[in-house]
């Protein structure tokens, strides 16, 4: 642990912190049992004794007593401590998982070649502008009514959205995902349970009023969907593909992305969540890749897979591999897809137990985004654009547009 907190450039005399403070909850819950037990004695001896031995009982019976009140509170107490320290701990880096902070991911793959526009006799437009052109994003107007970082997303730009999801969730279907529409507002103990309250706390929306948060991904009310539970391992894997908007401060991001709708407060996600067994948890991660580039092949995307490297994990995540979209106004790749193997780390935090031969024990979880919508449409709008600004189509998602093959650019109203 010490070694998995210092790879994240985390504090690692909080390791020993935490045991400390484990003795303390340990020490103390003995003498608790202790003083019980002497107390429970003496309950014994009482009635039987006579004269000056029951006045000296029943002194030592009330010196017990304020004894056993004073541990008790001595072990909630350290218990409390105990807890509120682990719950500050990230979770155990893989040992395969690069050293180092956000900029020393590792490519692992790259698919298809960016478009070459200069051969083709054309500068390509940004998302924006063909957003615009299309009368498919309002960015002006968002500002206008929810403040910078919000948008409309109108006509083809509106069906466009519609479209990647219910293909999102078609192609999560086929490969046996359970679809689930999920809650956006959840409670504290959900979110504290998919360890959302530490290092990104920052960037969470909390409703003071009602004590809830807006959730920036429906991974959270997926991993509390069974909080609290014990299930057969027979029934495992369970695969739920959610689909919910989702909430972000962006509060370290001042000056980043302030352009178009790359980066915003709000914007809708299809997630696939899985509930697995420990031993199988690495072999799934991989599966949620698989998945992820299948959705961005099938958009005709090119596209890399990298790994990210330890400091960039986030505290929940064991192991984190992301797909990123060749964006060509920026002529660099943009994340688009993730998939973290959360391991156990979330199972314990929310009581989640798995139950087969060898007994009841933590299960493991994890998530891949399959549909980030906004970083989807900047992809396809620019990389699928035409000189005319016009922009086509990808085949999986015409079946969802009515057939169109492409986006024809609009004349807008005045603003």
């Amino acid at each position: 642990m010490r070694a998995s907190q210092r790879a994240r450039g985390e504090d690692v005399a909080l390791v020993d912190s935490l045991l400390s403070a484990d003795e303390r909850r340990r020490t103390s819950s003995t003498r608790f049992d202790e003083l019980r037990a002497e107390q429970k004695q003496l309950g014994k001896l009482i009635p039987k004794a006579q004269g000056e031995e029951k006045a000296e009982l029943l002194a030592r019976t009330k010196e017990l007593a304020e004894a056993v009140k004073a541990a008790d509170a001595e072990q909630h107490d350290a218990a409390e401590q105990a807890q509120q320290l682990l719950l500050r701990l990230g979770n155990l880096v893989h040992p395969d998982v690069p050293i180092g902070g956000e900029e020393d991911f590792v490519v692992l793959e790259q698919h298809g070649a960016p478009r070459d526009f200069a051969a083709e006799g054309f500068t390509p437009k940004d998302h924006l502008e063909l957003g615009e052109l299309l009368g498919a994003i309002d960015v002006d107007r968002g500002a206008k009514v929810s403040g910078s970082r919000f948008y409309y997303l109108t006509g083809v730009g509106a069906l466009l959205e519609l479209a990647l999801v219910n293909a999102a969730i078609a192609q999560a279907t086929a490969a046996g995902f359970t679809p689930v529409l999920t809650p956006t507002l959840v409670k504290p103990s959900a979110m504290a349970g998919t360890g959302y309250l530490g290092q990104v706390e920052d960037d969470v929306y909390y409703l003071e009023k009602d004590d809830l948060y807006l959730v920036g991904t429906s991974e959270v009310p997926l991993a509390a969907y069974h909080m609290d539970e014990i299930i057969d391992a027979g029934k495992l894997p369970l695969r739920y593909a959610g689909f919910s908007s989702c909430y972000r401060r962006e509060a370290g991001s001042y000056g980043k992305d302030t352009r178009g709708i790359i980066r915003v407060h709000q914007f809708d996600k299809v997630e696939m969540f899985v509930y697995t067994t420990p031993e199988d948890a690495e072999a799934e991660h991989q599966r949620l890749l698989a998945w992820e580039k299948q959705w961005l092949s099938a958009l005709e995307l090119p596209f890399q897979v990298i790994e990210l490297a330890s400091g960039d994990l986030g505290s929940s995540a064991s192991r984190k591999f992301d797909c990123e979209a060749w964006i060509p106004t920026q002529a660099k790749y943009r994340e688009l897809t993730s998939t973290s193997n959360t391991t156990e780390f979330q199972s314990r935090r929310l009581s989640i137990r798995l139950r087969d031969e060898k007994g009841t024990r933590p299960l493991a979880t994890l998530n891949g985004t399959l549909c980030a919508v906004p970083r989807t449409i900047v992809a396809i709008l620019e990389n699928h654009q035409l000189a005319d600004g016009s922009v086509r189509v990808p085949e999986v998602l015409r079946p969802y547009l009515g057939g169109r093959e492409v986006l024809e650019p609009v004349t807008t109203s005045a603003k």
